[in-house]
């Protein structure tokens, strides 16, 4: 089964670019099949990491940014691949 774990953060006005660079340095203590890290308005910044796992699997996440960094804390969520069809 393929899980994919979304993170997001919406950084302080102004520091989005801090924000994106901050999450770019984070690694994982395992490697996802894949990894991909994308940006909106409003300095938002999303990474998506792909896991073969069951959906309930103990997957390893980004942490939190520094409060000082981030509006609120991180949006998380689980969804598991589904067969096309």
């Amino acid at each position: 089964m393929t899980v994919a774990l979304m993170w997001e953060a919406r950084a302080v006005a102004g520091r989005g670019a801090q924000l994106l660079a901050w999450v770019r340095e984070q690694a994982l203590a395992d490697e996802p099949l894949r990894r991909e890290t994308l940006r909106a308005p409003q300095d938002r910044v999303l990474v998506i990491t792909w896991w073969d796992a069951p959906y309930d699997a103990e997957l390893p996440e980004l942490p939190e940014p520094e409060p000082e960094l981030a509006t609120r804390a991180v949006h998380r969520w689980r969804f598991e691949a589904v067969a096309e069809g």
